[in-house]
């Protein structure tokens, strides 16, 4: 049986009193559960694929055991938030014409944290943490919460870091909510969000799987952008 509690939250000047289970805890890490965060996790989940949805709840559990490691000290909720929206620029409806997926992402964020009526201090965090989240080396110079979306997704994809995390954390974790064919279906996920803008490729893994995945496709090549610069030397 599963025994309801009666909560009162505050959002954006609002006082609202909801009915809901206990905490959903997976690995020891606990799900977010404010009224912000199963407002963020409905949207996500009624926008996005079930494949998308299921790597973003991964990087969120993969970064928060990273997290406990360190003792860093970050907001499980802004950093839930951010690593929920870090993909939306790969759907269709939230990716624009000419910006990185990862900007579209980070956008998407700014206009649903906006609408609750957040701090532009915590706007920014999971702006940054979403725009940055393919970004090598900075991440870990900013805030834990863009720290942490980096590492969880560089665990989850590529599968950096492995054995930083132990065999029992990923057991908890990978038969729950990672699908049979993760590793095709990511990359014609991210092919999906590329193909339709590849001049937003910037780096090499992301003009790896346009070669892979878009016949024609010439990757671009920074010393001839410097050849044609218009100086004379």
């Amino acid at each position: 049986m599963c025994c309801l509690s009666v909560s009162t939250e505050c959002l954006a000047g609002r006082t609202v009193t909801t009915m809901r289970a206990p905490h959903t805890t997976v690995a020891g890490i606990p799900i977010p559960d404010s009224l912000i965060a199963r407002e963020a996790t409905e949207f996500v989940r009624d926008v996005s694929t079930p494949l998308l949805f299921g790597h973003s709840r991964r990087v969120f559990l993969w970064g928060s055991l990273h997290g406990e490691q360190l003792a860093l000290d970050y907001d499980p909720e802004l950093f839930y938030i951010a690593a929920m929206f870090h993909d939306m620029g790969l759907v269709e409806g939230h990716r624009s014409e000419h910006e990185r997926f990862e900007i579209d992402g980070a956008n998407a964020a700014r206009h649903f944290l906006e609408r609750h009526g957040l701090p532009e201090e915590h706007v920014t965090t999971v702006w940054d943490a979403i725009a940055l989240h393919t970004t090598p080396e900075i991440p870990r110079y900013k805030r834990p919460e863009v720290r942490l979306v980096n590492w969880g997704v560089e665990y989850d994809i590529p599968g950096r870091h492995f054995d930083e995390l132990t065999a029992e954390q990923r057991e908890a974790v990978v038969p729950r909510i990672r699908g049979p064919r993760f590793k095709e279906g990511i990359i014609e996920a991210l092919a999906g969000g590329l193909r339709a803008k590849p001049e937003t490729a910037y780096a090499t893994w992301q003009t790896d799987i346009l070669d892979a995945t878009m016949p024609g496709y010439a990757r671009p090549n920074f010393c001839d952008v410097v050849r044609r610069s218009r100086f004379a030397t």
